[in-house]
Order: structure tokens, then sequence, then C-alpha cells
């Protein structure tokens, strides 16, 4: 099958039936991965602070400084956090928080660099997201190339591709003005690539956004990877609308299975499409049926969770559920770039 159009896949949207869907893109899948296998890892998110100037209409987890309820973790916080994780048996953990004016860049690379001291490679970690390191550049009146070595050298090895939610401008504009531009967003990712450190593709569906706009964010998702080939996966998750200022409902499972087969067929370039379990629970594993290879089972997100969002432990549980559809499911490890490991 040749690359898709957007105007292709918008057809195949609204006319394919799921038998089409779902066999596309196990045709792309299988390009890159064997049909009945999947990867998992275990991982945390780390809410290492809730105070946020960002203000998005979606999140129900912020409060503005001087608010009563705002959190900074402190450093053996984080840690007994982390040392948590590595007793279940995971490896990965990623930071999350928002705009927090009162941090500095300094106080992130001093994180990070005693999270990579404390643990070496032992832990894996996304630092932040790409609208955080946005706003952390913004504030510290340095270049994007600029913040982006500094957390190298911190020991930072990951940028996460969080905050991108749905990539169009007028999206932006109705729900995160505050948020910075889609221009910004992808200028700041490509400084984090060039600089050695790896990210990846996220979004989020289930708001208000049109097909359109669906499709404009795999567009300059795919044209992002086709110009740097820095992005190692693409996670999608669903909005949970729970306690939020824009509210809502959420989707149903079968429109997320729909768009996750949608996204790899037209992804062909990134290797790792991943569902999510901790937007849709059980209900994730189905999408491995209609093109996804990989999931993790986090064991907490305050921001999610906020939301709406439930959190099982049950780990073997949840991996029973794989492996009665079919698949063999095996961990997979945080890996460190190759151009750091190189250095």
């Amino acid at each position: 099958m040749s690359r898709i159009t957007v105007g292709e896949a918008a057809a195949l949207w609204r006319e394919a039936p799921d038998h089409e869907l779902k066999e596309l893109a196990q045709g792309v899948r299988a390009r890159w991965h064997e049909p009945d296998r999947a990867t998992y890892m275990v991982m945390r998110i780390i809410n290492y602070t809730n105070v946020c100037v960002a203000q998005c209409d979606y999140c129900a987890f912020y409060v503005l400084p001087n608010q009563d309820g705002g959190y900074v973790l402190s450093r053996d916080d984080v840690f007994a956090k982390i040392d948590e994780l590595v007793e279940l048996g995971g490896d990965l953990v990623a930071f999350n928080g928002g705009f927090n004016p009162r941090l500095p860049l300094d106080y992130y690379c001093d994180l990070f660099g005693s999270v990579r001291e404390r643990y070496g490679d032992r832990v894996e970690f996304y630092a932040l997201t790409i609208a955080e390191f946005v706003f952390l550049a913004d504030r510290a009146g340095l270049s994007y190339a600029e913040a982006a070595a500094r957390l190298r050298d911190a020991g930072v090895h990951w940028v996460t591709g969080g905050g991108s939610e749905i990539l169009t401008e007028d999206f932006r504009k109705r729900h995160a003005k505050w948020k910075y531009t889609v221009a910004d967003y992808f200028e700041a990712q490509r400084a984090i690539v060039e600089s050695g450190m790896k990210t990846t593709a996220t979004m989020v569906i289930g708001f208000d956004e049109t097909l359109e706009e669906r499709l404009e964010h795999l567009q300059r998702t795919r044209d992002f990877q086709d110009e740097t080939g820095g992005l190692f996966s693409f996670l999608c998750w669903t909005y949970k609308p729970y306690g939020t200022a824009f509210g809502g409902r959420e989707i149903e499972p079968h429109e997320y299975w729909r768009h996750i087969a949608l996204s790899r067929i037209f992804l062909d370039n990134i290797e790792h499409i991943r569902t999510s379990v901790l937007t849709q629970n059980e209900d994730a594993f189905r999408a491995l049926d209609y093109g996804a290879d990989d999931f993790d089972l986090p064991i907490e997100d305050e921001v999610t969770q906020k939301a709406g969002a439930k959190i099982d432990l049950d780990l073997e549980g949840l991996l029973a559920i794989p492996r009665s559809l079919g698949y063999t499911v095996e961990y997979r490890r945080a890996e460190r770039p190759a151009a750091l490991t190189a250095s």
C-alpha cells in the first residue's frame, strides 16, 4: 500500500468499515512488528507541581499561583515515587507539571541531574513535555537549542511530545491560548532532536475537534518525522471531561480504535503506535487489533486522574487481557538515544 493523502484518510474514516481499517492498519504494523506480538512498559507520571498559568480549559489539575492547594514536590518525594516504581518492576518515569513561573530552568536541571546521579541508567525518564520546555526556554531567555543543551548536559535523554493535544492553531485559540503556537511546538521539538535527545509524538482526541483538525495533526506529525526522524513513537489518548471548565463527554472506545487504525495507516514512518491504558483501561487492548503495538501500564498520573481516569494496579490482570486476544506481550526496557550512548 502506498502512502495515503489527507483526502484519502478522510474517505477511509467516513466510508471504510471496521474490517477494512483493521486490515490496512495491520498491514502497516506488519512492516515494523510481528503480527501477534506487543510490547509494554510499567511507568509512573510524576506530577512534580500543580501550579500552572497556562489555564487550558480542558485541564482539571492546575491551580494558579497564590491559590490554595498549590504544591511543588520535594526531592525526597520524587525519589520515593521512583523507588516505588522500581519495586513494582518499572523503569520509566515521566515528569509532567505545567507552567509554574516560580520554577526556573536551574530547578529542572538540578532535579534531573539528581535523578540521573541517583539511578544512573536503571531508570529512564521523560523530562518535561514539549509545551513545558517552550515555557522554560521562554522564561529563561534562551533559544530552544540553548535550553535543550542545558537539559542534555544535566543528564536528560528524552523530552516527551506532550502538550500537543490537537496541533492546530484554531484548537489552541479555542482552548489553550496561553500554550504557545503550533509553530513554537515544532520549532522546540526540532531543537530537541538536533541536540541528540529523543522525543515522541502525542495526540488527544475527544474534545470538539473536527476530522479536518485531527488529520492536520497527523499530517504535521508525519511531515516532522519525514524531516527529522526523531519521533520514537506516537501515543494517542482520549480526553477526560470530569472536573474541567470545558466539560463535554467521553468518546466511545470504538471511535478510539478507529482513530488508532487511521493513525497507524497514516503515520507509516513512525515505528511504534501506542494505545492508552491510562484513559481507555481494558478497552485499550482492543486497539492492538487496529494497528497499535505498544502500551504502558501507569501506576500514577494525577493530571488525568483529576479529570476522571481510573488506574488499575493489578498489572498481571491487565496483561492477561492482551494475552486473551492472542498477543504475546513482552516488557520493553526504556532506551537511551543512540546519539547520547556514543557520547
